[in-house]
Formats: C-alpha cells, sequence, structure tokens
C-alpha cells in the first residue's frame, strides 16, 4: 500500500528523515514510535503530500505522490489536532468537509459519528467538545468516505480509558475490512494490542523492530 524509497529531508540545514526505505503491507496496522522530535509526524506528512521531501519518492497504492498525484486517493488522516471551524456543531462540521467531495450523504456521517461514539443530533459547538471529542470527531472525519488507508497521528490522544479501549476494537475491526492503518503511538500497549509491524524512529532514522519479512 505505501512503499518509500531513499526518502531524506532537509529543512533549513536541519536533517530531519534520512534515507528511509520501508514498505507497509495492505490490510495490516503498522505502529511508528520514537520521542517527540524523532521525525514520525514528519514522514507521514511526507506519505500524505503534505511535506515534499528533498530525496527520493513515496508511492500510495502505486501512485508516486507529487507526479501521480499531489496527495494519496482515498486516504483518511489525523496528523496533530483536528482543525474544526469552532463555532459549529460536529455534524456540521463534517458536513461542509463531505460538501467538498460529493462522495457521502448525511446519513453516512451519521454513521460515521456514531461508530466512534459521538452523537450527530449533539447541537452543542465544537469549541465545547473535550479533547477526547474532538479526537473522536477526527476520526469520523477520517472514516467517513471509506477510505483504503488511514494515516493517524496520536489518535487516542484526550481519550479515556473506556474511549481507548473503544478506539482500539474500532481500529481492528477496520483492519478486518482489509484497511491499511498507519498509527504513531506514544502508548507501548496499543502498539501491542494494534500493530502487526513496528517501527521506530530516532533523529530521522528509521529501524524496523518486528513483524516485517
Amino acid at each position: 500500500m505505501i512503499k518509500v524509497q531513499n526518502i531524506s529531508l532537509t529543512i533549513k540545514k536541519t536533517e530531519i528523515l534520512k534515507s528511509i526505505s520501508i514498505e507497509f503491507e495492505r490490510g495490516k496496522i503498522h505502529g511508528l514510535i520514537g520521542r517527540n522530535g524523532s521525525g514520525k509526524t514528519m514522514l507521514m506528512k511526507c506519505i500524505c503530500g503534505f511535506v515534499k521531501p528533498t530525496e527520493g519518492t513515496v508511492r500510495v497504492a502505486g501512485k508516486q505522490i507529487g507526479k501521480d498525484c499531489d496527495f494519496p486517493e482515498n486516504v483518511g488522516i489525523i496528523i496533530e489536532t483536528p482543525g474544526f471551524i469552532p463555532y459549529y456543531s460536529g455534524y456540521k462540521n463534517l458536513k461542509l468537509l463531505a460538501d467538498l467531495n460529493k462522495k457521502i450523504n448525511g446519513e453516512r456521517i451519521k454513521e460515521a459519528m456514531k461508530q466512534v461514539g459521538l452523537d450527530p443530533a449533539l447541537k452543542r459547538h465544537v469549541k465545547k467538545y473535550s479533547l477526547g471529542m474532538r479526537q473522536r470527531l477526527g476520526l469520523a472525519q477520517a472514516i467517513m468516505e471509506n477510505p483504503d488507508l488511514l494515516i493517524l497521528d496520536e489518535p487516542m490522544n484526550g481519550l479515556d480509558k473506556d474511549g481507548v479501549a473503544d478506539m482500539r476494537k474500532y481500529l481492528l475491526d477496520l483492519k478486518e475490512q482489509d484497511i491499511t492503518i498507519l498509527i504513531a503511538s506514544h502508548s507501548a500497549e496499543d502498539i501491542e494490542i494494534l500493530c502487526d509491524t513496528v517501527c521506530e524512529m530516532d533523529k530521522g532514522v528509521l529501524t524496523q523492530l518486528r513483524g516485517f519479512e
């Protein structure tokens, strides 16, 4: 699903990513661990097409990012804190985003919200949401258009114990539907429970830890 070949990234003479090559297989959950500043988020941004690497190539579903397409097709993304219009409800925020692509209707939006434990009928403005509710809304946005690939940077942030358990179950259910998931997490427990493969980022260098052939 994802093929990264020899990508490096230098910003203002600082080397952020150092000659990374890796392949992430379709239909599995792939874990990415590492300290803050290790390069995890920047690698995800390169895969998503948000940042262009200084060297190397990224292919998603066979298409080279930045050449065959600007961004991967049919992908759901949570990178950093999801941004929403604070004075709109959760449903209205998702409806505005869905209207850009016109792939889904209101019923699918409501279904996605219910899947992550949110009430689509709730009129509360997003500015009054807890951090955990914002994370759930971010995941609803990521999954609502039925993507083939999910790229999730710390998706458990702000969730309580029950919320984390719900999220883990949901991600495992998505894997059973042949959805590929790349997840960055600080939680060793999340990685152990969820991931088929695990790799570590440290100072821009990626090391395969387990699950790779």
